[in-house]
């Protein structure tokens, strides 16, 4: 197959079919003919490439009519153009309801045959990439990963209010988790036929929020070169998603709140009011109540969206869950390509589980999709890990020879916090998790130690890359790296 595409020319007429396979090659098609219906068939049945048909209406045997029909039935997707001398209005209309894409009248004109056979190919495109979209998508299971109690309570939650009609306010810190949850609510739904359409509010520019989302009129401001629909109509009888609602200026909240009351707006410039049913989810990782406090926020709005609150806990409060996100991650990204598998040893997710999560569910993301690259197949040990991850982990290092205190688990594993930092080794009292983390091996440099305590059992916390005296020395000694130790070990915090 060339650049262009191959092409089947179904023509009775010798001079026709020269004409025709002249013209496409010009232009870089590649072009088989057929004399008959049942010849272009049996070129098509025996699985040669065809991206397009020119096809003769009137033929001897099966004309192109019968050959369409079977067309259809066997490649559905095939774009066919018909030709004919003889043809009437009636003839065109038939055909192109009984599934071709074109008529085209001989003589044939070179513009127009050229014309045809690029929007042909074209539109064939379009179609298959839309196809492959389609199947993508709904391979992709919608589902919020994580089996902590917060996570099953926001699962259970969803199941109960999916089925229903009320909106719902989703406050999370995490975007991802948020967009999951309204998925969920969608797919759950009576509506999850119709479309789920959603606009990241804060993605949008003050002055184009209101167009987005309402639609405008042709002339209704400058640029406005042409009417455009808005989110709310492109949402009817399904749902709209509305991320970051929190950061949406007081005059658009007062439209919203209208068409949350109403179900009704105009475009941006019009007077036709339009009547839309759309079923709202609207999220934020603001403190609303905060927000009405300091006049950013309309309190009426407020109450209107908080029909059905859900709340999606950040990571740093379902650290459970991190294992269960990571091998997801993982799977995603080498199905996606570019990555290959790495398992994460069971000492590298108890140190992860550790670590605070600033940027939530997409740090984790990124995080995972940095140390796949780093890894490239082998195992990810807490060796490994960067040292900006580890300067803020709850991680212990133990002198050379040292042991771990013997512990059973008692609790999950907190982040680190300023606990470690304020108590005094006689105060500490830590949390029973996993004993032995990580040991046997030189501690890499990026483990940056104090000398702090150093001879006397004392913790001193250090997010410093930089090492000197002991410190230094200690960094290329072999030691053991634990998580939640007794306090009346000796070692230092990291």
């Amino acid at each position: 197959m060339t650049a262009r595409g191959s092409v089947l020319v179904v023509d009775d007429e010798s001079g026709i079919r020269f004409s025709l396979k002249g013209i496409l090659e010009d232009e870089g098609f590649a072009v088989a003919e057929a004399d008959s219906g049942e010849a272009g068939l049996e070129q098509l049945e025996s699985g040669e490439a065809v991206d397009l048909v020119f096809l003769d209406i009137w033929l001897p045997g099966l004309d192109g009519l019968g050959v369409l029909e079977r067309i259809r039935e066997t490649r559905p997707d095939l774009p066919v153009i018909m030709i004919s001398g003889h043809g009437t209005i009636e003839t065109a209309v038939t055909a192109l309801k009984n599934g071709a894409f074109d008529f085209i009248e001989k003589p044939l004109s070179l513009e127009k045959v050229l014309l045809a056979a690029h929007k042909a190919l074209e539109f064939s495109l379009l179609k298959q990439e839309n196809q492959a979209l389609r199947l993508s998508l709904a391979d992709q299971e919608v589902k919020l990963t994580g089996e902590s109690p917060a996570i099953r309570e926001l699962k259970e939650m969803i199941g109960q209010v999916a089925p229903t009609t009320p909106g719902c306010s989703s406050p999370a810190k995490t975007a991802p988790a948020r967009e999951i949850a309204a998925r969920l609510l969608h797919a759950q739904s009576r509506r999850a036929g119709q479309p789920l359409v959603a606009v990241n509010c804060a993605a949008i520019p003050e002055e184009l929020i209101e167009s987005e989302l309402f639609g405008h009129e042709k002339g209704a401001f400058t640029g406005a070169d042409k009417a455009q629909v808005g989110k709310f109509e492109l949402a009817n009888k399904g749902t709209l998603f509305l991320d970051e609602i929190g950061d949406m200026s007081l005059k658009t909240q007062a439209k919203i709140l209208r068409i949350l009351q109403e179900q009704r707006f105009e475009h941006v410039g019009g007077r036709k009011t339009i009547v839309v049913d759309v079923r709202v989810i609207a999220a934020t990782n603001k403190d609303l109540t905060a927000e009405i406090r300091s006049g950013n926020f309309r309190e009426d709005l407020y109450y209107r969206l908080k029909v059905f609150p859900l709340t999606v806990p950040p990571l740093r409060e379902r650290a459970d869950d991190i294992p269960l996100l990571i091998e997801d991650f993982v799977d995603q990204l080498v199905r996606r390509g570019g990555c290959k598998r790495a398992r994460f040893s069971p000492q590298t997710l108890a140190v992860l589980a550790t670590y605070p999560w600033p940027g939530n569910v997409r740090e984790l993301k990124n995080f995972v999709e940095r140390l796949l690259i780093m890894a490239n197949g082998r195992e990810v040990t807490p060796d490994k890990l960067p040292r900006e991850i580890l300067a803020q982990c709850r991680v212990f290092v133990l002198p050379e020879g040292g042991e771990c205190a013997a512990a059973t688990p008692a609790a999950p594993f907190a982040p680190a916090s300023a606990q470690a930092q304020t108590q005094t080794p006689s105060q500490a009292s830590f949390a029973a998790g996993p004993a032995q983390i990580y040991g046997g091996a030189p501690v890499p440099s990026s483990l940056a130690m104090s000398n702090a305590g150093s001879g006397s059992g004392g913790f001193a916390p250090s997010g410093s890359a930089a090492m000197t005296g002991a410190g230094a020395q200690a960094a290329t000694m072999t030691m053991t790296i634990c998580l939640f130790p007794a306090a009346s070990r000796p070692g230092r915090w990291i």
